[in-house]
């Protein structure tokens, strides 16, 4: 992290949502590639699309040279990205949750786009994920609601998981991420970031669970459950949840408290980058590498979190 960062005051989930629902109504007219990016906007989310990375905040930009230059992407119809996913057996296949309702599809790398198919409820879509083996299936939390899937890259949709109850309450989904491991139902649990905390379901979503040491599936079958190692921070909102494409079994989130990580699919979790983090990424191939926004700038790192520089800084 460069010496020259600054701090920003500590931003809620309803904040970042306010902040992306005043952009409808932006220009959808792409402008010429421009050198740097301002993250004078909050960024809600980020994604890579093979190399190339997009970031979302009060508008939807990309760079096809690691940060170097950007190009101002067309918002999609309805108006502004709370959320992003892509696959990487899908290159330039992004979709995006909308603060408006509904998830929009492109697939020119987010130059046009056209609206997802019908099923989902009224609520804005505050997370994504795409299957981490099945590029063509893809999950939606909607606030106010429950868990979504669509099996035929989002022309329609299905319910298929309550929220989360977590501290008394059925908590929203913020995050979302498709983890292959081997004790999921299947070999895949979706992890998910809550205004509280973490939780997880595997695939065959029978019930969210904590994510702890040991067999996770006979700790489903029995009710019980060993609490985590070294959890993320009590009652922290997690913004943004992912996995590596290429080493499922770690983890990054973007929390108040800054950019944390785990190595062992979220047993054991370690601050990388204190500070105030909005959004993440991992590249598909390269687990290393690592965008973050937190504070006021977009930040990498190409060593797993051990260095940072900023692609951004105001």
């Amino acid at each position: 992290m460069t010496s020259g960062t600054r701090s920003v005051s500590l931003l809620s989930r309803r904040t970042v949502l306010g902040s992306a629902i005043a952009s409808v109504g932006l220009s959808a007219v792409p402008e010429r590639l421009r050198a740097g990016f301002s993250t004078a906007s909050i960024v809600v989310a980020i994604a890579f699309d093979g190399d190339s990375l997009l970031v979302a905040a009060l508008d939807l930009s990309r760079s096809d040279d690691g940060g170097q230059t950007w190009e101002k992407l067309p918002a999609p119809e309805g108006g502004a990205i709370l959320s992003l996913a892509t696959h990487t057996d899908r290159p330039r296949r992004i979709f995006a949750g909308l603060a408006s309702g509904g998830v929009a599809l492109s697939e020119d790398g987010g130059r046009t786009w056209r609206a997802g198919g019908s099923g989902l409820p009224s609520g804005a879509v505050r997370a994504l994920a795409v299957a981490a083996v099945l590029p063509d299936t893809i999950y939606a939390a909607v606030n106010g609601d429950g868990l979504w899937k669509s099996e035929n890259a989002g022309q329609s949709w299905a319910f298929v998981m309550d929220r989360p109850w977590l501290v008394e309450a059925e908590r929203d989904l913020l995050a979302l991420a498709s983890v292959k491991l081997a004790t999921g139902m299947g070999g895949i649990w979706i992890y998910a970031g809550t205004g509280t905390g973490l939780t997880r379901v595997p695939d065959c979503f029978c019930r969210w669970q904590e994510v702890q040491a040991g067999d996770a599936m006979d700790a489903l079958a029995s009710g019980t459950a060993l609490p985590p190692e070294a959890p993320l921070p009590a009652g922290e909102a997690i913004r943004a949840l992912v996995s590596a494409p290429s080493a499922p079994e770690i983890l990054y989130a973007a929390l108040p408290s800054g950019v944390w990580s785990s190595r062992n699919a979220g047993v054991v979790w370690s601050q990388l980058l204190p500070g105030n983090a909005t959004a993440l990424a991992v590249h598909p191939v390269r687990s290393s590498q690592v965008i973050a926004s937190i504070d006021d700038s977009l930040n990498q790192s190409r060593d797993s979190g051990t260095n940072w520089s900023a692609l951004a800084v105001i």
